[in-house]
């Protein structure tokens, strides 16, 4: 397999804003995980969200979706408030995606049954159904594990099979909590590759959130390094793991991602 490119911000994304969360705050009994936090995601970008385990990443992938609500501030996508719209109505109208850190299919059900139930969920009509099941399958390279039973699947075969059902609502941001976890070198490549081609041929926002620091920064646009309830370093990969902030705060004076 092919290593990965560095891949930084390209001449054919533009700075038009998709996901804004404005002046967010956040308490879980109590304790504060988000404090006056300001941050926009911006169209067809792959963003990387770094820190410390709490730090709040989880929580701002519920407050896009709706599966929490802020104590203070409002969440906008393409420039509609939409803080206090529901769960299903935010992935229906703004084309969300969002493969979870666990879970996500059904054990008991081949890859081929995962995906066809996924686009019975979605699609109404059949033969849309079967052209993007067919699609996704071309897409994955999935032809060899379709019966095969989801639990008796590699942790990447898993992971891609998750991300394909994520897309199968043809979503215009895609949000992955934690999706190089517990994954061999070779593994992560590929997932690397294939986060890389959506931004490219799908044209699709993607938000990761992940511990393995070198692993994100390798196939990011731009990444935040959250503390305290704060955005204490935004930039490209470079600017970030030279930022004072960072450094004292998360990456300590050795890291690096070569």
């Amino acid at each position: 397999m092919a290593l990965i490119k560095k891949f930084r911000i390209k001449s054919y994304k533009g700075n038009d804003t998709i996901v804004e969360l404005k002046n967010v705050s956040v308490f879980y009994n109590k304790r504060q995980i988000l404090d006056n936090l300001n941050l926009k995601i911006n169209k067809q970008e792959i963003l990387g969200m770094l820190g410390p385990n709490g730090v709040g990443k989880s929580t701002i992938f519920n407050l896009i979706t709706g599966l929490k609500e802020t104590n203070h501030g409002k969440v906008m996508i393409d420039g509609i408030d939409c803080t206090n719209l529901p769960i299903n109505e935010r992935f229906t109208k703004f084309k969300l995606g969002l493969v979870p850190q666990y879970g996500g299919l059904i054990q008991d059900l081949s890859l081929h049954e995962n995906l066809t139930l996924v686009s019975e969920i979605h699609i109404k009509e059949k033969s849309l159904r079967d052209f993007k099941v067919e699609k996704l399958i071309t897409q994955f390279e999935f032809q060899p594990l379709l019966n095969i039973k989801a639990k008796h699947l590699s942790g990447g075969q898993k992971k891609k099979l998750v991300i394909a059902m994520a897309l199968i609502n043809d979503p215009r941001i895609l949000l992955l909590d934690e999706p190089f976890a517990a994954l061999d070198i070779l593994t992560i490549k590929m997932l690397q590759e294939i986060i890389l081609n959506l931004q490219s041929t799908e044209e699709i926002s993607v938000v990761i959130c992940d511990h393995q620091a070198r692993d994100l920064l390798n196939c990011v646009d731009r990444a935040i390094i959250l503390s305290n309830g704060k955005i204490i370093a935004s930039g490209s990969p470079n600017e970030v793991i030279t930022d004072k902030n960072a450094k004292t705060q998360y990456f300590g004076d050795e890291f690096n991602i070569n």
